[in-house]
């Protein structure tokens, strides 16, 4: 579900946010009745508190929102939408103590403090509705929420609805609502068109593979999005255990980024000619499934030697960077839930990427503080190269001795862009606890900070 802004017709119940250091200030300046009652509630201004005053006729007459301390705010993020989701039923609007810088960025928390995964079951809805503050960008802030919305049911949605036909349709549907332009390659076509590692990953499953191609704008520079999209990962012959495998449902986080992503661009309308790029394939176990030992010739011409099976994402994301490539954009972007090795060295909650342009990191990085997205940056390094050459073939997919694990995927993908400026993002794509604005679940990364970054990045 998507949440909007309040209509500001509304009237609106005042709410004040209020910092630990600043609430004695602050009360000082109220009427006695109401420092009374939130001293007798124990309001402190902690982060994340918050508590409403009645008036006299028994509605509510003002709320207050705790802002905590600069300390508490940094090692959270979305700090209003914790407030919001203790806040009783009606519609607020922000009344003093909101710093301006931050407004557009506590909004969207709490747009994204509305959603619910209620596919398969009915959820509790929040029920404090918000009015955009005074400054922001409102209909920009509703398309980056309805974009990560996407992200979120995409990610949430199982995989016995969400194979690569139904990943299809949700690219199809995002097509149809921006009027972008979408062509799909199935099956053995993969393979008549020159997609063999594609069609490979996926010939074992009962739904076929498929390369999905959605095209949008036609003026500005050109931005190619590349997004995984292995809807199960079984792990191949190179069998997962159990408890790995639970999560995969998730192993197409890479293509539910993109098209949110891809959502924020076309909804807002950056004058930039988007291309979105989806391998979509399951990666299951049958008779004709591809062996360790295979090696496998991909669009681009480089041979690749399987040695784990359950290293498929790096295999269907080259024969779509290499046809990206052909193209020369002005930027190559893959995402994907790519390796364990990323989850090691950062954790669940920051994006690692890679990118040797310095112009593109500086914009990124300043985005992501702003936005409340964190990144952050790992190197291709090059003399890992070695890692990734077998002898046998001029590709390995998945080095032995475990070492750079994230590296050594980051420098394979790029093997197969030679033309165009490259980032990779290695995300996880899923909060593996409940956090205001940020449900346990499937969730966005680096995604918000992509779309902010963009106009600096491409000189739009």
């Amino acid at each position: 579900m998507t949440a909007r802004f309040a209509d500001p017709s509304i009237e609106a119940i005042p709410l004040h946010v209020v910092t630990q250091d600043s609430l004695e200030d602050w009360l000082q300046d109220q009427p006695g009745a109401i420092r009374a009652w939130l001293t007798a509630q124990g309001f402190k201004g902690a982060l994340g508190q918050a508590m409403s005053m009645p008036d006299a006729q028994g509605g509510i007459a003002m709320a207050v929102a705790g802002f905590g301390t600069q300390a508490t705010r940094a090692r959270a993020r979305f700090h209003l939408a914790a407030a919001a989701a203790k806040l009783p039923k009606g519609t607020y609007r922000i009344a003093s103590g909101l710093p301006e810088e931050e407004a557009g960025t506590e909004a969207l928390g709490w747009l994204l403090a509305h959603y619910r995964f209620d596919r398969y079951a009915t959820q509790s809805p929040l029920s404090a509705d918000l009015i955009a503050p005074e400054g922001i960008d409102a209909p920009k802030v509703e398309a980056v929420a309805a974009g990560e919305a996407l992200t979120r049911t995409l990610i949430n949605t199982p995989a016995s609805d969400m194979g690569p036909p139904d990943l299809e349709q949700a690219a199809r549907d995002l097509a149809d609502t921006h009027r972008a332009k979408i062509s799909v390659i199935t099956g053995d076509d993969l393979l008549a068109q020159n997609f063999p590692m594609i069609h490979t990953v996926g010939r074992a499953a009962d739904r076929a593979p498929r390369l999905i191609d959605m095209t949008w704008g036609t003026k500005g520079p050109k931005l190619t999005l590349v997004g995984k999209g292995v809807c199960f990962d079984t792990g191949g012959l190179n069998l997962k255990p159990g408890a790995s495998m639970g999560l995969m449902k998730k192993d197409m986080g890479g293509a539910a980024a993109v098209l949110g992503l891809a959502h924020m661009i076309m909804a807002t309308g950056l004058p930039l000619q988007l291309r979105v790029l989806i391998p979509a394939v399951e990666n299951s176990v049958a008779g004709n499934a591809f062996r360790p030992g295979d090696i496998l010739t991909s669009r681009k011409g480089l041979t690749v030697e399987i040695n784990n099976t359950d290293a498929e994402g790096r295999l269907v994301l080259a024969d779509a960077l290499a046809l990206a490539d052909e193209d020369a954009p002005d930027q190559i972007i893959s995402m994907a839930t790519l390796t364990g090795a990323a989850r090691v060295a950062v954790g669940p909650d920051l994006a690692p990427y890679f990118s040797d342009n310095a112009e593109f990191v500086a914009a990124l990085e300043a985005s992501a503080a702003q936005n409340a997205d964190p990144v952050w940056r790992l190197p291709f390094h090059d003399p890992y190269e070695a890692m990734i050459e077998p002898g046998i073939a001029d590709l390995d997919n998945a080095p032995k001795g475990g070492f750079a694990g994230c590296i050594t995927a980051a420098l394979f993908l790029r093997r197969f862009v030679s033309d165009s400026p490259y980032a990779h993002f290695d995300i996880y794509g899923w909060n593996p606890s409940d956090a205001p604005a940020r449900p346990k679940g499937g969730v966005g990364q680096a995604t918000r900070a992509l779309y902010a970054a963009l106009p600096k990045m491409l000189d739009l």
